[in-house]
């Protein structure tokens, strides 16, 4: 594909085994499908429709890749199923490659005004407080100064958690405790990180999604608190999914996406279940980068999502052959 892997040997085992249950489920599926068949016909079509609809890549998505790929076996007139393992490769990868930034090379910042500042944003239980800390562990391993802010002050144990995060992570954090004001908590943890010239903020915020107007509302308070420090804050909004939830995770981004304005993604919990096409159908219906996925629980198991990686792993070692 005219590409260098930058991934470590590690990283890349990380990758491999984090989507093996994808992988096997899903090429197991379409070997059932091509078992007896010599070209890709309507009906293999058919099979391979549902098979990524079944594995969350999305039904607009799929009907894309389906699209795609009938087109090609129509301009060569005939094509055998061997040759579907690299056109459905070609193809999702040219989808990705449509709709996600330039791929990050590392964990990285762009250049800013003083701390870049990223809020992080997602329902409880999807692992948001776990992959801010990760995040946080990957920023100091790079040499840059981190300030945590504790600003879901709704659960005692959300701000538990991350006060654990950044004592093993070696970072600062802001808190007020249970009840606080996220808003204020937030402006604290700003100013607090100016006056240490930090390198980077991030800070948790509730995630309820029972009442959106609620939502917005408190979203945007945090917001225009954060502007009375930096004015350009936050530089970024990362909505957090859990991976394992399929198409849930991609009706949550659009409540979350109607709530506030997201820039990046992170899907987590990609190791624990089949349903890794929910990348491929996320990144292509909201065109908004996946910036990070989570492949395990180590600390070390949150990587940047490359396009050419991840594509590259999900197909390794699949054939369909009749």
């Amino acid at each position: 594909m005219g590409w260098k892997s930058f991934f470590s040997k590690k990283e890349k085992e990380d990758l491999d085994q984090g989507l093996e249950k994808t992988k096997k489920s899903f090429f197991s599926k379409i070997a059932s499908s091509v078992a007896g068949k010599s070209k890709i016909d309507d009906e293999v079509l058919d099979d391979l429709e549902e098979i990524l609809v079944s594995s969350d890549v999305s039904v607009s998505t799929t009907l894309k890749i389906i699209e795609r790929i009938e087109a090609r076996v129509q301009r060569d007139k005939y094509v055998g199923v061997n040759d579907l393992n690299n056109l459905l490769k070609e193809e999702i990868a040219e989808l990705l490659e449509e709709n996600s930034a330039n791929d990050q090379a590392d964990f990285v910042i762009p250049k800013v005004d003083g701390p870049y500042v990223i809020m992080v944003v997602g329902v409880n239980g999807v692992g948001k407080t776990t992959t801010i800390g990760k995040l946080a562990h990957q920023f100091k391993n790079k040499g840059l100064k981190v300030v945590l802010g504790a600003s879901d002050t709704f659960r005692a144990a959300a701000v538990d958690q991350l006060k654990i995060w950044a004592d093993r992570a070696g970072v600062s954090i802001i808190q007020q405790g249970m009840g606080a004001d996220p808003a204020s908590v937030a402006f604290d943890t700003l100013q607090s990180a100016k006056s240490q010239n930090a390198d980077v903020v991030i800070i948790d915020t509730a995630g309820r999604l029972h009442n959106k107007i609620n939502l917005m509302n408190e979203l945007s308070k945090i917001k225009n608190v954060m502007k009375k420090v930096i004015s350009d804050a936050p530089h970024e909004v990362m909505l957090v999914l859990d991976g394992s939830t399929g198409q849930n995770a991609i009706e949550q981004a659009n409540q979350f996406i109607q709530a506030t304005e997201v820039s990046s993604l992170a899907l987590t919990k990609l190791d624990g279940t089949a349903k890794g096409g929910v990348v491929i159908g996320i990144t292509d219906q909201f065109k908004i980068p996946v910036k990070y996925i989570g492949v395990g629980e180590g600390v070390e198991q949150l990587q940047v999502f490359n396009r050419h990686e991840f594509i590259d792993s999900l197909f390794s070692g699949s054939a369909f052959k009749n």
